[in-house]
């Protein structure tokens, strides 16, 4: 394990919070306020594996709270013990958005408030600024402007990991140039396989086949990932697992829910967002890529058994998500891979 106890945040998201509100048309049935968002879905992958009260504080994150953020949500959001700076915006509305769900994973979303993105500037002037892991979710053009940024800001000499989440409406071969060149700022790139397969100009039934998804890591490993050229690339890819190619090869890890327990998926939204939270913290506390894999994929089945965030209780002092122990999962996960794909 890596000594991190000089330094009080491990991982810090840009993603943002949004409050979302889901229809299902099959059924008519509308569910509201529901905490949701790329960044939440991140803090709540590493937080699994930071129980309070000294590791839940190394994660960081900004929630916007406009002027009608509702009280029960302000107060689950603190209940996780996380260095949140919730920060008050009175004069807008917070983050919303419009979801549908439809057949074979369909999914259709826009906002129904105006977005507020966050900076590195954001962060500035507070401890999240120097932590040891960010999570990006966006363009190519502006990963580089925010690692550009970041470095300014930061008093730490240390280089943070920065795990790159490509966002999927820019994932195309015009953007294929522009992507290559950021790859080498990053420490870690993690696109699901639709989204790797977006910037070959692939459908989505032909990126998610194996070989497609083997080839193109290939193509993004070679091109040259972060300062020393050999960093890894993980592509999230459901129900089939997550393939890594980092600089020993590349392999092949399945997904939590195999085929047998596969009924246990009620809502894949937000398992790739908990997938880079866990891998961000497996990352900083292991310094081993197929380990934190491991710790990914584990973070992603938490949030993919319920709409919505997965729910925390406590039994004595032991910390339960989705009445199940985090470390737990992970310990038998890492069973279970040890059999089929060796030792981690």
């Amino acid at each position: 394990m890596t000594d991190t106890s000089e330094f009080s945040i491990h991982f810090v998201t840009l993603g943002m919070f949004i409050i979302d509100q889901i229809h299902f048309p099959a059924s008519g049935r509308v569910v509201d306020n529901i905490i949701g968002g790329a960044g939440t879905f991140g803090i709540i992958g590493a937080r699994l594996f930071s129980p309070p009260p000294e590791l839940s504080r190394t994660l960081g994150w900004i929630v916007d709270v406009g002027n009608d953020f509702p009280d029960d949500i302000k107060h689950e959001l603190q209940r996780w013990g996380t260095s949140l700076i919730l920060r008050e915006t009175p004069e807008r509305k917070t983050t919303r958005g419009w979801n549908s769900y439809g057949p074979a994973d369909f999914r259709s979303f826009e906002y129904l408030t105006p977005k507020l993105r966050l900076t590195p500037n954001d962060f500035a002037n507070t401890p999240l600024i120097n932590s040891l892991s960010f999570h990006l979710i966006c363009s190519s053009d502006r990963c580089r402007d925010i690692i550009n940024t970041l470095s300014s800001l930061r008093s730490s000499p240390k280089e943070p990991v920065l795990i790159w989440e490509p966002v999927p409406n820019l994932c195309t071969p015009e953007e294929l140039p522009s992507c290559l060149e950021v790859l080498k700022l990053v420490s870690v790139v993690s696109p699901n396989a639709a989204e790797l397969g977006g910037f070959y100009g692939l459908s989505e039934s032909e990126a998610e086949k194996r070989l497609s998804i083997e080839t193109n890591a290939e193509k993004w490993y070679v091109s040259g990932i972060g300062l020393g050229r050999n960093g890894p690339i993980i592509v999230r890819a459901g129900k089939d697992g997550c393939y890594i190619r980092h600089s020993e090869g590349g392999k092949w890890l399945p997904a939590y829910f195999d085929e047998e327990h596969n009924s246990r998926v009620v809502d894949p939204t937000g398992g790739g967002n908990c997938f880079i939270g866990g891998l961000a913290i497996g990352l900083v506390r292991t310094r081993d890529i197929i380990l934190a894999a491991a710790y990914a994929t584990v973070a992603a089945s938490f949030a993919i058994e319920q709409i919505g965030m997965p729910v925390l209780s406590q039994i004595g002092k032991t910390e339960l998500w989705n009445g199940v122990e985090a470390k737990e999962r992970l310990k038998a996960y890492l069973q279970r891979i040890e059999v089929e794909e060796g030792t981690p």
